[in-house]
């Protein structure tokens, strides 16, 4: 019965496309990264080309074929409604990254582009320190996504220099 199962579950995945992401295929076998001093979102990107592509990172730009330039990172808060006696119901997180791709040429393969998400998280003075948490944790997950978000795109840029 097990058995069955199993099978009519893989069935289902492979008629709807599921397939695991396996490893990305970017057009350069060395990228430097140049990001903000101090900030995770340059580790993150560093660490998923590492761990997910067969590309190189160096430490030195002149010994890179393409250098990603992490621009800017943007974190903020925005109040987005309160209540009848003037207390935040709602804020708005917003996650905004800067960057641009360039060859050894100084070429612009992926222009200054921007990468901005945002996420909504409802709060209640009663629970201060448990929304601090989730604020925190909120953040993370927008920069990680991000970093996934600039792979994909770096991944991208195979298919328009082959056009």
């Amino acid at each position: 019965m097990k058995n069955i199962l199993l099978v009519a579950l893989c069935f289902v995945l492979t008629a709807c496309g599921f397939q695991l992401r396996g490893q990305a295929s970017l057009p350069f076998e060395t990228i430097y990264v140049s990001f903000p001093v101090g900030h995770p979102i340059g580790i993150d990107v560093r660490r998923l080309i590492q761990a997910g592509t067969a590309t190189r990172v160096v430490d030195k730009a002149k010994d890179a074929q393409a250098t990603l330039d992490i621009i800017s990172v943007v974190n903020d808060k925005q109040i987005m409604s309160v209540s009848g006696g003037g207390r935040v119901r709602e804020f708005e997180l917003r996650y905004r990254v800067s960057f641009r791709l360039y060859d050894a040429k100084g070429v612009d393969l992926i222009p200054t582009n921007e990468i901005a998400l945002r996420r909504i998280i409802p709060f209640t003075d009663a629970q201060v320190v448990a929304k601090e948490g989730e604020e925190a944790m909120l953040v993370r997950e927008m920069q990680s996504d991000s970093a996934q978000q600039i792979l994909r795109r770096l991944e991208s840029v195979k298919i328009a220099a082959t056009k």
